[in-house]
């Protein structure tokens, strides 16, 4: 069973509001005049005391800093939880109008509608107790051989819907489900097999030596002890011992997150004989057959040395540590939706202890999200009606096709590239699939039931039933369409295996986007946003695939030699970054990101003054349209985060604290003007030191 995905801490940041001040002038260029133009910058957020120099992040938000304090609910603030509580709001009010409404019997609404009130049941769920995990306990309880095990650990696979981290698959069963087109074959769908087995947010939490990770595996005792007594288990202290021991022979096993994200590490094409050959110890017959993957002949296995090493495991761990660590998966996975003793257990370990969250979050919002998870589509349609006109729609497309034509010059101005290679940069230019607001295609509910007295039920049918579509892919054309998010996600997305981006309809809003804003802030915000997906077809991954989305290597071997040492000076400048005391920010975990923000903003300036159409840009407050632009980009990365949760981020994710994102600007040349940046202070580069990739 997966941990529930509604559960994670959202990366936020700010509030941004559009001020006015007198007019200025400088340097010739026109005032708007006051109350004319919603500039989309705080004003008052900025602290003029730092020098933009020495920390941009501290000047642009330094202010706001001060004055904010971390929501108790929440492990962190800033500019998305301000986006993300404004989705929230709007989808919380259409849910709850879809249960006042009294849908027909079987339509998306009363799926909506029921789903959300099981969730809210408090008293239900109480009374239930445990009686929901009865099926799956009564099935782990008769396992009797190894080939029985095989059966129930290939029943409990799950598929992995994140894109964004489908290389850092987290799910406490232990293997999970990714299903895209071949990394060679890109007319075709490949299962992909990730390595999983862990409740903790990864491997790093098992195995560092850091004190503050050693000191969270002793809560973690203490935790699956307190859930285990809880639920009536004898010798728990015993059981929690024993399932921990299992737990770190599993990370132990597994690979890092590093070797993860290599895609030529995980192009492992295995036939279905292969598995009792290479991954001895687990019956794999039985346990393709029990996932539902008996009828294929072959499977990427994304990470083989895990695969080989867990598979070891099944055979030479005991059978009943095996049993007792599926009946502690089932436990905790499902704590959120049992009576209140456990999910209060559950958030004291995952959201205090390991995130710093004092409060955890109003049962609303919780159903909110499980209902945009479980029900995404379902809640998206609704969503977009209300939310996402045909007018926004078209002013973002407008701004996405300026900026892949700012991209696509930007190609032909780079004089290190070999024109064979530029040919086949241009080609995925030119055939990247841009989706906004919403898909084309909506995700089918009807074979899901929803109960209004079965709240963990209806999660596990809506966990079934994803899996159950991504496995009906393998039989079907690819869909170069598909999405990957929700209308009502705060994030985008790049597709590398379809050459395509996702941008839902909830990212485009203030103030990342506002169609009444300055320009400057649509650009520096949303526009880099924009740039940043766009340039993840040509990150240290994207690189590796083609125009058709085929992983091809399409470099002359001078380019690709340009290419790593770009990316390498990239890896050095983050590494410097020292997030908390003695721990640093990992350049090499990071650098797809760290690429696609660098080129990203580059491409954003660049469409910026494209859209000017060769006018001077309006002095406003004070502020030249380029001092507007990277303003709005460093408040779009306006953030608080507690230690606890900057330390999960550290080990767990491939982006960068955001205050090291806003950062990027360094690496602009036009920044150092706008600003008048000088040798000493401690941000700036000499022109040869700043990375430029694209």
């Amino acid at each position: 069973m997966q941990r529930f995905r509604w559960m994670l801490a959202a990366a936020v940041l700010g509030g941004s509001t559009a001020l006015m001040a007198a007019p200025a002038t400088m340097d010739g260029s026109p005032v708007a005049k006051a109350g004319s133009t919603d500039i989309g910058i705080d004003l008052t957020g900025i602290d003029h005391a730092i020098k933009p120099g020495d920390n941009f992040f501290s000047y642009a938000n330094g202010t706001w800093v001060k004055n904010t304090q971390i929501p108790a609910d929440r492990s962190s603030t800033g500019t998305f939880l301000q986006v993300y509580e404004l989705a929230e709001k709007r989808t919380a009010e259409l849910i709850r109008n879809t249960a006042k409404n009294h849908a027909a019997p079987g339509s998306n609404e009363r799926k909506i509608a029921d789903y959300y009130t099981a969730y809210m049941d408090d008293a239900g769920i109480e009374k239930r107790g445990l009686a929901p995990l009865k099926p799956e306990l009564d099935q782990i309880d008769a396992i009797k051989t190894r080939d029985d095990l095989a059966r129930v650990l290939g029943s409990e696979q799950r598929a992995d819907v994140d894109p964004v981290n489908a290389t850092n698959f987290h799910t406490e069963n232990l293997f999970g489900l990714f299903v895209a087109q071949g990394l060679e074959d890109p007319s075709h769908y490949m299962a992909y097999l990730m390595q999983g087995g862990l409740a903790m947010p990864s491997r790093d939490y098992y195995l560092s030596q850091d004190k503050e990770m050693a000191a969270a595996r002793d809560k973690y005792q203490t935790y699956v002890t307190s859930l285990l007594k809880l639920a009536g288990t004898p010798d728990a202290d015993t059981q929690a011992k024993a399932i921990i021991a299992l737990e770190t022979k599993i990370a132990q096993a597994q690979e890092s997150l590093v070797d993860s994200q290599d895609v030529h590490k995980a192009n492992n094409v295995w036939s279905m004989g292969d598995f009792a050959q290479k991954a001895p110890g687990l019956n794999w017959t039985a346990y393709f057959k029990a996932a539902g993957l008996d009828g294929q002949k072959q499977i990427d296995v994304w990470q083989p040395s895990a695969t080989t090493g867990i598979a070891a495991l099944v055979a030479s761990e005991p059978l009943d540590t095996w049993k007792q660590l599926l009946r502690y998966h089932v436990l905790d996975a499902s704590a959120p939706l049992l009576p209140k003793a456990y999910d209060d257990l559950s958030f004291g370990f995952y959201g205090t202890t390991l995130e710093g969250t004092p409060t955890q979050r109003e049962r609303w919002k919780r159903a909110v999200s499980a209902t945009n998870t479980d029900l995404g589509d379902a809640v998206g349609q609704i969503y977009v009606k209300h939310y996402f006109p045909a007018s926004s729609k078209a002013k973002v497309e407008a701004m996405v096709k300026n900026l892949l034509a700012a991209f696509d010059e930007r190609v032909d101005t780079l004089a290190w590239m070999t024109p064979a290679t530029r040919a086949k940069a241009k080609a995925k230019i030119t055939t990247l699939r841009v989706g906004v607001g919403y898909p084309e295609t909506w995700r089918s509910y009807s074979k899901l039931d929803i109960r209004t007295d079965d709240p963990l039920g209806n999660h596990d049918r809506a966990v079934a039933l994803e899996y159950q579509h991504q496995l009906a892919k393998l039989s079907q054309p690819v869909d170069r369409g598909e999405w990957w998010m929700t209308p009502q996600t705060v994030d985008a997305v790049n597709l590398p295996l379809q050459n395509a981006l996702n941008f839902p309809a909830a990212i485009l809003q203030p103030p990342f986007f506002d169609a009444n804003a300055d320009a400057a802030a649509n650009y520096g915000a949303m526009g880099a946003v924009i740039g940043h997906e766009i340039s993840h077809s040509f990150d240290n991954t994207g690189a590796d695939f083609d125009a058709q989305g085929k992983m091809e290597n399409w470099w002359t071997p001078q380019d690709a030699a340009h290419f790593q040492a770009a990316t390498q000076k990239l890896v050095k400048q983050y590494d410097q970054y020292e997030a908390l005391p003695g721990l640093h920010v990992n350049g090499q975990q990071t650098l797809g990101e760290n690429i696609a923000d660098t080129s990203g903003l580059t491409v954003a300036y660049a469409a910026y003054h494209k859209s000017l159409g060769g006018k001077p840009a309006p002095v406003i407050d004070g502020l030249s349209g380029d001092q507007r632009f990277f303003l709005a980009f460093g408040q779009a990365w306006r953030s608080k985060i507690r230690d606890a949760a900057l330390r999960q981020q550290l080990s767990t994710d491939v982006h960068a604290p955001e205050d090291f994102r806003a950062l990027t600007v360094r690496n602009i040349d036009g920044w150092y003007d706008a600003f008048n940046v000088k040798p000493g202070e401690k941000l700036y580069l000499a022109p040869d030191d700043r990375v430029k990739i694209w």
